[in-house]
């Protein structure tokens, strides 16, 4: 309604204007100068909205002159359609109507008035005050001051919002019979404008944008634009139901190979961002692959929505492919999305492939987040190819608060080093993070130990107890065992028995591997009697053995010492305690039995012949 009072207030504006224009012809001793004087002055002293204007100028009722001096005629011809009664609410400033900001002049504000007093208009009006032709398309006047053009494109305004109402009414409810049919019925005038309206407008259902969209794209003259095209894929993005999503992209696949370059690289990362969501890998890495045969290039985002998608699926290995393709196109995401596509090759096993990701970021001068960082360095410890990789990374955590929370990846290098027997290389680097940070506590020590006792390297084993103990670690129960397997290891079982007492004295429960460790040392040695000594010792020390720590002993006893007595023997402490020793072992100890049997049948025989 407003909208409607203002346009009929600038036509009278206008009309008193034209009558004022006649009257400085055959007047000439009035001047402009005074017109616009009185004029600014009888805007700005109505402070209203006019409720009672009128849109008749001889209708000089409610009129308030408000003119003084020279120009209190022309002032009163002026305001004679205006009321300094209130509004239809009675608070609606006539400013706030048109537009006028405080101490604006009006004429600059309506837009038709010259600083010197002569009409624009957007056009001129003639001596005569007849208004050209543009004029009155502006104004809506016909040449005879009657209402023309403008009620013409307000009653065309109101057809197309009340079409725009049937459309949307039409696409919004269940369609009986055909939907083309009842479009077509509507005689629509299917502007660029009046589609985009209908694509934008939201609780429609997708299947029905697209029907509209292909009847739209049929009609004789019509050509798809990217702004409607784009429109319908974001309507149809905006709502995650896989059937439209399949419908648009077949939509658009259609469109794309008939007209090249219609489609927008905005409008496919949509898609393929849709499919990503969908968990459908597949199909975002088909609208990947038709990039090209659509004349456009993928952007960062298009890689990066492309590896979502290939990765939620673990399709790991058409990730990879993809991966390739953006770094030889030497495009990357921003440095989160990058950081991302890091996790995912990891998560895949890809640790060489998202170390070239790494590299370029790097070359780029992305700052990648630390966390993918961390990820891909324990990555690359799991396979000694890449642990020299994993090794030189450490470097990025050059800042002091950095290096203080990153002490996982410096364990995983140290760990990896040392499954590579580089056992000296872990222990420089283990003293460089003494110096340096992050502080090593007994997990990395322990890897170290755990290196050199294999390798068979007990002094710098012990060294490096030493060195953990001045640091004010205390050796865990797995420092002590990994030790004891070195000396087991080289047979050196009395000093393995002294790094026990040692074990024993700092710790009152041992582990259940440490007695394993001595007692398959003991039996490698045929020394038994040692071996079932610890046996029976371990319940003093909190550990109770197992099932594997009977069936091993038995097996050792049978088959190295053939003493089925001491084997059966802990058979029956088996069966005391609930014990379950599996078929081979028992049938084991029956078959030492009786070949001790035979054998001593046949000694008897012999002794007695």
């Amino acid at each position: 309604m407003w909208r409607s009072i203002a346009a009929r207030s600038k036509q009278v504006v206008a009309r008193r204007f034209c009558a004022i224009r006649n009257s400085k012809v055959s007047t000439p001793s009035q001047t402009s100068s005074d017109f616009f004087t009185a004029t600014a002055t009888s805007f700005y002293r109505s402070p209203r909205f006019l409720s009672n204007f009128s849109a008749n100028p001889s209708d000089e009722s409610h009129v308030s002159p408000l003119g003084s001096g020279d120009n209190a005629d022309e002032s009163e011809s002026w305001e004679k359609g205006f009321s300094v009664g209130t509004g239809e609410n009675g608070d609606t400033n006539f400013e706030n109507i048109f537009g006028i900001e405080d101490g604006q002049r009006v004429e600059d504000s309506f837009g038709f008035f010259s600083v010197d007093g002569e009409s624009q208009m957007n056009g001129t009006i003639e001596e005569d005050g007849k208004v050209d032709t543009e004029e009155q398309s502006f104004v809506g006047l016909g040449q005879d001051g009657s209402f023309g053009e403008g009620d013409e494109k307000q009653e065309i305004y109101e057809n197309n919002e009340e079409k725009l109402e049937n459309v949307l009414s039409l696409l919004q409810s269940r369609v009986d019979g055909s939907l083309e049919s009842s479009l077509d019925n509507m005689n629509l005038n299917l502007q660029e404008e009046f589609v985009l309206k209908v694509l934008e407008t939201p609780l429609v259902a997708g299947e029905n944008l697209i029907q509209f969209f292909k009847w739209v794209a049929k009609k004789p003259g019509y050509r798809v634009s990217n702004r409607v095209l784009d429109a319908l894929v974001l309507a149809i993005c905006s709502d995650l139901r896989k059937r439209d999503a399949y419908a648009l992209w077949d939509l658009v696949r259609e469109i794309g190979v008939k007209e090249s370059g219609t489609l927008s690289v905005e409008s496919l990362n949509e898609l393929i961002c849709l499919f990503s969501k969908l968990g459908k890998g597949k199909a975002a890495l088909e609208v990947f692959e038709k990039f090209g045969d659509f004349g456009r290039t993928p952007n960062a985002e298009t890689y990066y929505f492309t590896i979502e998608a290939l990765s939620k699926r673990s399709f790991f290995d058409w990730a990879k492919s993809v991966c390739e393709k953006m770094l030889h196109a030497e495009i990357l995401p921003d440095d989160k999305q990058t950081g991302q596509i890091i996790a995912w090759l990891c998560k895949g096993d890809k640790a060489k492939d998202a170390h070239d990701v790494y590299v370029m970021a790097k070359d780029k001068n992305i700052c990648l987040p630390q966390s993918p960082l961390k990820f891909l360095i324990s990555s690359l410890c799991r396979k000694d190819e890449t642990v020299k990789l994993a090794l030189n990374m450490l470097d990025d955590f050059s800042e002091e608060e950095e290096r203080k929370y990153a002490i996982k990846p410096f364990s995983s290098v140290i760990g990896g080093l040392c499954r590579m027997k580089d056992v000296d290389e872990a222990k420089t680097l283990l003293l460089k993070m003494i110096d340096q940070g992050p502080p090593p506590g007994n997990a990395v020590f322990n890897s170290i130990v755990q290196g050199y006792s294999k390798a068979g390297d007990m002094e710098k084993a012990k060294e490096m107890i030493k060195l953990m103990e001045n640091r004010g670690l205390k050796p865990d129960v797995y420092t002590y065992t990994v030790v004891i397997s070195g000396y087991a290891n080289g047979g050196q079982m009395d000093e393995a028995c002294k790094v026990l007492s040692e074990a024993k004295k700092k710790h009152n429960k041992l582990s259940p591997v440490t007695y394993h460790t001595l007692i398959r040392g003991y039996c490698k040695l045929e020394q038994f009697d040692e071996a079932l000594n610890l046996f029976h010792e371990m319940k003093d020390f909190g550990v109770q053995p197992n099932v594997d720590e009977f069936n091993k002993l038995i097996q050792s006893l049978c088959l190295k010492a053939l003493d089925w007595e001491r084997a059966e023997k802990l058979f029956d402490e088996m069966k005391e305690n609930r014990l379950y020793l599996n078929g081979i072992t028992r049938a084991l100890i029956k078959a030492v039995k009786e070949l001790k049997a035979e054998a001593a049948e046949k000694e008897e025989a012999r002794i007695a012949a």
